[in-house]
């Protein structure tokens, strides 16, 4: 094909009187090239072909359409890859190159792709009132915390009328989190609309029927129904139902994600990304009122937010059961429960930064969330009606083991020193934060040992005063019922009683 500078050069040097043998000598082209730029309406010179010749793949042309179409036909983690379908037609005796497969395969999906203007690949633009609705999805990213590389979950929300956005990770993908972004997107945005756009995730939707139906999942519902909104699910591997929030994905990872972010914990790193969503509302304006930026936006659809009358209770619930040892197993991880829960079966409520333990409907156990694996998280006081009865095993017993005691009873345990019987006074002075608390108990250590006395004997009579009634008030007797004549204490008055016998 000749560029458009040739074509012209030889236009115009015709036009000068050139001939056409002289212009294909100097250009080194042939005169059927030059005739047909000669006669090209305003220079314009392309090359069509008109049939297209198939020598290796001719004689099995029809064999690779029919595996191409039962290939389109099957779901799509069934279809064949284009190697596998180059195999199947060498078994059938085709010895041409996979290139030419591969070719042939782009220009068959080219062909049979739905005819421009029947509105197979085309969409209608989407205008949503203030209030009205948002999206919400999920996508991976990579980060750095704490100097270690790790993929987090990161929750994109955004209103689909001021397109302001919010973002936030999460190490897991689960229901306890999505219910805590949608609590933390709420109070950002400072209300909520009336209906939410979702794909179909596990967390949301129980089951996908025919069109629109969907059973949605019994705490999802929940959460929908204390925020009032409609929950809405899309078609199947259609992103474009829910094009905006698929739009800030791909902008997030590219304005927020890249470089990669390195934060000592993942705390830090939701601040910084907050802060960032912040920024981006005032700095960047509305895709379809550019005279106002994504912040003014927001503010102008806050009135037609519903209100959010209090947070949900985003928790997902499981049951286990308690151990000897008092510990049960969540999420690849142990955690200690109170004593008294031993050998019970348990309600453990999981929430996004911590989880909750509750037996018969007491809450015997509450711990910030552990994401690693194998990790035993213990609380010592969950023990401490068992030392109280065993008190050898606070030298040896795992949950003792770098125990952060108050100030106060650290030093008594240094004052009592180490031995057996150390440690039985140390565990009598422990045992009665069980009756008078942990404030209490540490008060009256820190008052012995002010007073140079490190006995458990004289802490445990200062908590047994402090736990006796106050004296009663003295009764103050008003004037007018005081006595004239206060009664003289006389004993020997009771033997005149006695008669002339006593007397005698």
């Amino acid at each position: 094909m000749l560029v458009v500078e040739t074509v012209v050069r030889i236009r115009r040097e015709y036009a000068a009187g050139k001939p056409i043998k002289a212009i294909c000598r100097d250009l080194r082209l042939c005169r059927k090239v030059v005739r047909k730029a000669i006669r090209a309406e305003e220079g314009a010179f392309s090359y069509q072909r008109t049939t297209q010749p198939f020598p290796k793949i001719g004689p099995v042309r029809d064999r690779l359409v029919q595996l191409l179409t039962e290939n389109e036909a099957r779901p799509r983690r069934d279809r064949l890859r284009l190697t596998r379908v180059w195999d199947l037609l060498v078994q059938e005796g085709y010895d041409g190159s996979y290139d030419s497969v591969r070719r042939y395969a782009a220009r068959w999906r080219e062909e049979t792709k739905t005819a421009p203007g029947d509105g197979g690949t085309a969409f209608v633009p989407l205008m949503f009132a203030p209030g009205e609705a948002f999206q919400f999805d999920f996508s991976h990213e990579d980060v750095e915390v704490a100097g270690q590389p790790m993929r987090v979950k990161a929750a994109h929300v955004r209103l689909c009328a001021s397109r302001a956005v919010y973002v936030r990770v999460y190490p897991r993908e689960t229901q306890e989190m999505v219910f805590d972004a949608h609590a933390r997107a709420f109070a950002f945005f400072g209300g909520v609309p009336t209906r939410g756009i979702y794909d179909n995730m596990k967390t949301a939707v129980d089951a996908v029927f025919v069109g629109k139906a969907r059973t949605f999942n019994r705490r999802f519902l929940l959460m929908a129904d204390h925020y009032m909104f409609e929950p809405t699910a899309c078609t199947p591997a259609s992103g474009w139902e829910k094009g905006q929030v698929e739009n800030q994905v791909r902008i997030s990872r590219e304005r927020f994600f890249k470089p990669r972010l390195r934060f000592a914990t993942l705390e830090e790193l939701n601040g910084w990304l907050e802060a960032e969503c912040r920024r981006w509302a005032r700095l960047h304006s509305h895709p379809e009122q550019r005279e106002i930026t994504l912040a003014q936006a927001l503010e102008a659809e806050r009135p037609a937010l519903q209100a959010i009358l209090a947070p949900f209770d985003g928790f997902h619930e499981v049951e286990h059961a308690v151990t000897g040892t008092c510990l049960i197993t969540f999420d690849r991880n142990r955690y200690s429960v109170m004593a008294k829960a031993a050998k019970r079966t348990v309600q453990v409520r999981a929430y996004a930064d911590k989880i909750v333990v509750r037996c018969a409907g007491e809450v015997v156990a509450e711990h910030a969330r552990s994401f690693g694996r194998g990790r035993t998280i213990y609380d010592p006081w969950h023990y401490l009606p068992i030392l109280a009865r065993k008190p050898g095993a606070l030298r040896n017993g795992a949950p003792f083991q770098d125990w952060a005691l108050p100030p106060a009873l650290t030093r008594l345990s240094k004052r009592l020193g180490r031995g057996d019987e150390a440690d039985r006074r140390f565990v009598r002075v422990l045992a009665a934060v069980l009756v008078d608390g942990l404030d209490v108990v540490d008060d009256a250590v820190r008052e012995a040992l002010d007073a140079g006395a490190a006995s458990d004997e004289v802490i445990l009579n200062i908590l047994a005063r402090r736990r006796e009634p106050p004296r009663p008030e003295a009764i103050t007797t008003s004037q007018a019922l005081a006595l004239r004549h206060p009664p003289v204490a006389d004993c020997a008055r009771y033997d005149l009683l006695r008669g002339p016998r006593a007397a005698a």
